[in-house]
Order: C-alpha cells, then structure tokens, then sequence
C-alpha cells in the first residue's frame, strides 16, 4: 500500500510544481507560500478530525513534538527556497534541483539514522545527481 501512496505523492507533488508556477506570476513567493500553507494547514486539520485522530496529541512524546516541530520548520524553509526558485527560474529546472533531495536523504538516513546504503541505493543517488545535472546545464 505505500507504493501506491508513494506514487500519489509524486503525482500531486508534480501537479503542485505546475500550479504554483502559473500561481505565483505576479505574486511574492513569500505570500504565495503563506497562502499555501494555510490550504494546507486547513486540509491536514481537516482529515485529522474526519478520522477522528485528533485525541492522539496528547499522547505525542516531547522527543516527537521536538521532531516534528524540527520537520515542520525544514519544510518552511524548503517551501519558501522552492517558491522563489519556481518564481525566478523555469519548473522544467527547478524541479529536478529539487528532487535531488532524494540522494541527500538517503545520504543523511545513512548518516543519522544508520540505515543500510546498498549498492542499488548508491548507484540510484550518482544516477539521479547525473540525471539533474544533465538536465539543468
């Protein structure tokens, strides 16, 4: 099942990528951000008391609220560089800049998180470096 939900994500994280650009002609990207995080903010709450998930945050540890609190301010900052990147340069190349967050996320989930960097995982990140590079020079 979380294939099927991987392959989701890259679907709306590319709709998201089409959008924002035709969005933000003529807007600051700080604000376009703004106003996306509030539809976001708006729709995760929303899901979380459509499920009836709400009554978990009190069970939430202060090592996970420390973490998702860290996630949360990463993701601010990777939405508000790749707004102003999508606003300034083409999405045909902002986009794949961006998803060489892959290679460094299984560099650093190596790093920190000790998990294993097989020779698929490695050849996978020089492929998608390779691949970026070709395509933004």
């Amino acid at each position: 099942m979380w294939l099927v939900f991987a392959f989701l994500s890259a679907l709306f994280a590319s709709l998201t990528s089409i959008l924002a650009k035709v969005g933000i002609d003529g807007v600051n990207s700080n604000l376009a951000t703004a106003i996306r995080t509030v539809v976001v903010l708006a729709m995760a709450w929303g899901i979380v008391f459509l499920t009836d998930s709400q009554s978990g945050i009190l069970e939430i540890s202060k090592k996970s609220w420390t973490f998702l609190i860290l996630s949360g301010l990463a993701t601010g900052a990777s939405w508000l560089c790749y707004y102003k990147a999508l606003q300034t340069g083409e999405a045909s190349k902002v986009v794949p800049v961006d998803k060489l967050s892959v290679a460094i996320t299984l560099v650093l989930a190596f790093v920190f998180l000790h998990e294993q960097l097989t020779a698929k995982a490695l050849i996978g990140s020089i492929l998608i470096t390779v691949g970026t590079l070709v395509m933004v020079l």
